[in-house]
């Protein structure tokens, strides 16, 4: 799969509704005509783009599926999306799916957030700066008003997160988001939840695999109605951190055609490979050069050689993993440096080979000429060493098919 293109804006004379809201619920017989009613007033006196109103009812029992079809036949940029089964990320998914707008959003029905923070949501989409938008509570900026339940329930969601995933979104639980349609229509596939873990899934993987997610801070009101089942979706999210944690360690974690092209074009190009490639190149030689001199006394020639060797070539896949292949996230990485450690054992043999070489010819050589031996040596280790990397650890179709190396 192609990498996605360049994020482009929006045009502004936009024919078709540029944005997509949609607004997930069950059994909201008492908020679901007022909520809209007020989102649609709010989208038409503040937003400078056609816009459209999706109700995702996601099989209510009770006057939901009446009061959804009244809207959508009383207001033009309303539409009623039925599904049969529960599940917020399933009526997400869905939604999103069969929509056409460049720009995704959902908010939840209680309107907990304050709705001028929308455009600043999205805007960010629209322009061509970012991929995905999230409202985040807990940011400096944002202002909340909830009980205290609440709001440590949500700090120790949030912490867990960044202990067990290491993840950089502040808040993955607001329902408040957004993201670009082409991010969208190869992320969803890939995210398993169908419920309350859709957010934190759908986010992982895309920080992952190295998307922009823009934070905005938020105005947010607790709902004290809400009926969210707070044991059972406190499981469920530990099982989904489970899940994805067990997807980190064995680098599996599905990132699948999320990777961003350049620009130029030339992030899989030769030119620009080989100056990336020459400027990690050298600072490793310098790093080499550096390491062998302080460890040449105390462990001899060939151990100094060999250890500045291994640690040189465990920096150097990391750096040209990132800089010069453009491979992003953990996926794939623990592959990569097994192959760059067995790419580091042939430049070991090149220098090895010639450190052995020389004291054969020249028992008594200098220090100096000794180390000028090794620089060469290292110089033609490092021509292998971009050919291994660029036809076999790193090569075009995996870095294409895969994004940031997932196996």
């Amino acid at each position: 799969m192609d990498h996605l293109p360049l994020r482009t804006p929006v045009p502004a004379h936009h024919p078709e509704p540029v944005l997509d809201v949609v607004v997930p619920v069950f059994n909201e017989e008492t908020d679901l005509e007022q909520s809209v009613r007020r989102l649609h007033a709010h989208l038409r006196e503040t937003f400078p783009y056609p816009f459209r109103i999706t109700v995702a009812d996601n099989a209510s029992t009770d006057a939901t599926p009446r009061i959804a079809a009244e809207l959508a036949a009383e207001l033009p940029e309303t539409e009623w999306l039925r599904l049969a089964d529960k599940g917020r990320g399933r009526a997400l998914h869905a939604a999103w799916s069969a929509s056409r707008a460049p720009v995704l959003a959902y908010l939840d029905v209680d309107l907990s957030t304050d709705l001028t923070a929308l455009l600043p949501l999205v805007a960010p989409l629209i322009s061509g700066h970012s991929d995905i938008a999230i409202g985040t509570r807990l940011a400096q900026g944002a202002r909340v008003v909830r009980g205290p339940k609440r709001e440590v329930i949500s700090r120790c969601y949030n912490a867990l997160l960044r202990s067990t995933l290491a993840v950089g979104f502040s808040d993955a639980q607001c329902g408040f988001k957004a993201v670009r349609h082409d991010v969208a229509e190869r992320l969803l596939p890939l995210v398993q939840d169908s419920e309350w873990f859709f957010d934190t899934e759908l986010l992982v993987i895309a920080e992952r695999a190295g998307l922009r997610i823009h934070e905005v801070p938020v105005d947010w009101v607790d709902d004290p109605d809400s009926r969210v089942d707070i044991l059972s979706t406190a499981l469920a999210d530990l099982r989904g951190i489970a899940r994805i944690g067990r997807a980190l360690a064995r680098g599996t974690l599905p990132t699948e055609g999320l990777r961003r092209g350049t620009a130029d074009g030339t992030r899989d190009g030769l030119a620009g490979q080989l100056l990336r490639f020459a400027v990690v190149g050298a600072l490793s030689t310098v790093g080499y050069v550096m390491l062998y001199a302080i460890l040449r006394p105390p462990a001899g020639p060939q151990a100094a050689n060999a250890l500045a060797l291994l640690v040189c070539a465990v920096a150097n896949t990391a750096a040209n993993r990132r800089l010069t292949f453009g491979l992003r996230g953990r996926g794939g990485a623990l592959r990569h440096q097994a192959k760059g450690l067995l790419v580091f054992l042939i430049g070991l043999a090149l220098t090895s080979g010639s450190l052995a070489a020389l004291h054969h010819l020249a028992p008594r050589a200098a220090g100096s000429t000794e180390l000028a031996v090794l620089v060469a040596a290292n110089l033609a280790a490092t021509l292998v060493r971009f050919l291994l990397f660029r036809s076999w650890v790193f090569p075009a179709r995996r870095r294409r098919g895969t994004g940031a190396g997932a196996e």
